[in-house]
């Protein structure tokens, strides 16, 4: 039988190249961004595309979860996780359930600070300061705030009423869409027409407007950090 090692190692060193570059990270905030400012807003209205999206981002992170330095329970791990987000989410649409659609949410939660930690291995691994370490702090908190959406979107899945609407949702793509509208108004500490109603709702809204404000504030302090390091000493 033929040897696959070098194909594999010859894959391996394209992916590392892929993601030490800004191609990985430029596309992840390209599509998360999209995904985010585009498509979902519009679910309600029955735009399509969601999907592909989404592929393209699991497809993304993925890659950029087997190239990272990290051992090989958590690639494991992460890869698991990804599968079975996925095969649930694609479940509740098949087979739409009160239990699918919320092990659906927490799943795509967990699997979204998954994608964060990824995404900021890849940021602050060593080298040189570019413009790849902007794009991923950018793309970590689009993720962040797509991770509490589906943390929102459980709780008043698990609890209905846990939250105030000015016109009530129909089906788990107008949920969705207003889910990632009061999690950026949130995050940005903007303000929404959304009101949560119970003190798990109350409290995890709390967290997200905490972690908008101290996120930026850390994430320019690390910037700099990594900067002053990577300057030639003279």
């Amino acid at each position: 039988m033929p040897n696959n090692s070098p194909t594999r190692s010859t894959l391996y060193m394209h992916m590392s190249e892929f993601w030490s570059g800004d191609l990985g990270l430029t596309l992840v905030t390209i599509s998360v961004t999209f995904l985010v400012f585009v498509i979902t807003p519009l679910r309600e209205a029955g735009l399509p595309g969601r999907i592909f999206f989404d592929l393209v981002v699991v497809a993304l992170m993925v890659s950029g979860a087997l190239v990272v330095e990290q051992s090989l329970v958590s690639k494991s791990f992460l890869v698991a996780a990804v599968l079975v987000s996925a095969f649930v989410l694609g479940a509740g649409r098949v087979h739409p359930t009160p239990f699918l659609h919320q092990f659906g949410s927490i799943l795509s939660a967990a699997t979204l600070l998954l994608y964060i930690r990824i995404v900021l291995l890849v940021m602050f691994r060593a080298g040189p300061m570019n413009w790849s370490r902007i794009q991923g702090g950018v793309c970590a908190y689009l993720l962040l705030g797509m991770a509490w959406a589906s943390a929102f979107q459980f709780v008043e899945q698990l609890h209905p009423g846990s939250f105030r609407f000015v016109s009530t949702p129909v089906g788990m793509d107008q949920l969705t869409s207003k889910f990632t509208y009061y999690s950026f108004t949130t995050l940005t500490t903007l303000g929404s027409d959304i009101s949560p109603v119970s003190p798990i709702a109350r409290s995890l809204t709390i967290a997200e407007s905490s972690v908008g404000l101290l996120f930026p504030a850390i994430f320019i302090g690390a910037l700099v950090a990594m900067a002053m390091q990577s300057r030639p000493k003279s």
